[in-house]
């Protein structure tokens, strides 16, 4: 990717995750309505106004680039670019008041991420993740680091998930093997969990029934901060793969928990 295009793509992500922020925030903790999508999932008029918001940015600035996004689907001509959006990742968590949902933002090169942005609205935290290069963690009210923390061990592990119930019959008794080698779970995070792996609070994450927009933009952050973020089988994620997620903070932590899930 030049530089070039690189710069025009970060100044794209971040006016998208501006005003994906001011069109979520008026909606947060009000007497929202929220729809049933075909998989029963939530969504709100702040997540459709909030994807819209973002394609009018890309179209304007990167016409040549597709978009998918998981409210409105694909738009745009085939490209070797692909924009990628969740606006919001955690609906049950935005319609319940929670401050774990987020705004995920991802570019993909060629079937991979090379650019992903996590923006929390409420909080004011935001994670920018460019292959190849350290994340970027910008917040001017809640402290934070960027880097992974050492974790050799699976005994020694903060295990997170976003719940029970997204596991399904097939992976449900992998994820209860694995919680018997890591020290405890956390449960609840959505996007956000992986913001704080990449602070160094989170060890392991391991969820399934994800999407390229669930996932896209968390790969270059992770990354970033030192982290590896794979399928359950410990192959890099693609558009093809199967909807599972491990994300490590220590990289040689993969290998084990690989291990456990299989």
């Amino acid at each position: 990717m030049s530089e070039t295009v690189l710069q025009t793509a970060i100044e794209a992500a971040t006016a998208c995750a501006d005003i994906a922020r001011r069109t979520v925030l008026p909606h947060f903790r009000t007497s929202l309505r929220a729809d049933a999508k075909s998989d029963d999932s939530p969504v709100t008029i702040a997540d459709r106004q909030a994807e819209q918001a973002m394609r009018t940015i890309l179209e304007e600035r990167l016409p040549e680039h597709a978009i998918l996004g998981e409210e409105n689907g694909m738009s745009g001509a085939s490209s070797d670019w692909l924009w990628v959006l969740d606006p919001i990742d955690g609906t049950r968590a935005f319609l319940t008041g929670r401050p774990t949902f987020g705004t995920l933002i991802a570019l993909f090169h060629k079937g991979r991420p090379v650019l992903g942005v996590i923006d929390q609205p409420v909080t004011g935290e935001r994670w920018i993740g460019v292959s190849g290069r350290p994340t970027q963690f910008l917040s001017d009210r809640l402290p934070g680091t960027i880097g992974t923390r050492p974790c050799p061990k699976a005994a020694e592990a903060e295990l997170s998930c976003t719940a029970p119930e997204i596991m399904t019959a097939g992976h449900a008794p992998r994820f209860a093997k694995l919680q018997k080698h890591t020290r405890r779970t956390s449960w609840g995070g959505d996007c956000y969990a992986y913001g704080l792996l990449a602070l160094g609070q989170i060890d392991v994450i391991a969820e399934c029934t994800m999407k390229p927009w669930d996932w896209g933009a968390l790969v270059p952050v992770v990354e970033g901060a030192g982290g590896r973020i794979t399928d359950w089988q410990g192959q890099p994620l693609t558009l093809e793969s199967d909807d599972t997620v491990l994300a490590c903070g220590d990289a040689t932590l993969l290998p084990e928990i690989v291990r456990h899930l299989s």
